[in-house]
């Protein structure tokens, strides 16, 4: 099959960009999104021109890496699908694929479709660490943890910090990555220690390193592949609601 790219092309981050026209023969159905864009590089090389450079690393939905804006959505077309999962097929060879970095302010481009999302970490890096006793491994039963308890706390653990949730909301927001990672460990035993400080600290965070707020529109549970829910952001809020009523407490019993 043939396709018409659209692929937006810049040479570094203080440089202006562009959308370049490319055509793209011999893609077969079964081609990953980025096996497509090995071939189309391939072929540059071959002909002595620059590669399209795009972030990847595990292929198999895990990493979080291969993020991109693919017809302005964010991993493409299909739903709880990383790029690397999206495969040819669900594309129309007649209609041209635009694909984009993803935008945001706290992603600045790097080359092509790489962005810069040391952003995410930064948020991590925010929320510290839990306190859990060293010595032998406690026996597995030997900390109850009721079972929706459990559940969502996976649920919300699945995030793995694509960024397509900032991509895809129109403030740029992270809160549907910072509720992931504070409440996963907030519903656990043991990162309750933490809790508060885990809250207030990462959304701090977040906010100043340029995150826009969130206004609840949905668009990040819809572009995340491993469909975190909006309730996470729900959580969240009660968090950091939660910590600045006990810091009240403390401020009037003294």
């Amino acid at each position: 099959m043939r396709y018409t790219l659209r692929i937006w092309r810049q040479p570094g981050p203080g440089s202006a960009g562009r959308l370049v026209p490319y055509v793209i023969d011999g893609v077969t159905e079964d081609m990953s999104f980025l096996e497509m864009l090995d071939v189309l590089n391939e072929r540059l090389t071959a002909e002595g021109a620059e590669p399209v450079a795009f972030d990847h690393d595990c292929r198999e939905g895990i990493c979080g890496a291969c993020g991109m804006m693919i017809n302005g959505v964010a991993h493409g077309p299909e739903r709880a699908t990383t790029t690397c999962q999206l495969h040819m097929r669900h594309f129309d060879p007649n209609v041209p694929i635009v694909v984009e970095p993803w935008r945001a302010r706290p992603f600045p481009v790097l080359k092509d479709l790489v962005v810069d999302r040391s952003a995410l970490d930064r948020i991590i890096e925010a929320g510290g660490y839990i306190t859990a006793p060293t010595g032998s491994a406690p026996d597995a039963h030997a900390v109850g943890v009721p079972k929706a308890d459990a559940d969502a706390a996976f649920e919300a653990a699945a995030c793995i910090g694509c960024g397509a949730c900032v991509a895809a909301c129109p403030n740029g927001s992270a809160s549907l990555f910072t509720a992931a990672k504070v409440t996963h460990l907030g519903l656990l035993p043991q990162g309750q220690a933490e809790r508060d400080t885990r809250a207030v600290d990462m959304l701090a965070a977040q906010d100043a390193l340029g995150f826009g707020g969130c206004s609840l529109t949905g668009e990040c549970t819809a572009a995340c592949p491993k469909e975190i829910p909006l309730e996470a952001i729900a959580r969240l809020n009660r968090d950091v609601l939660r910590a600045s009523v006990s810091a009240r407490r403390r401020k009037v019993s003294k």
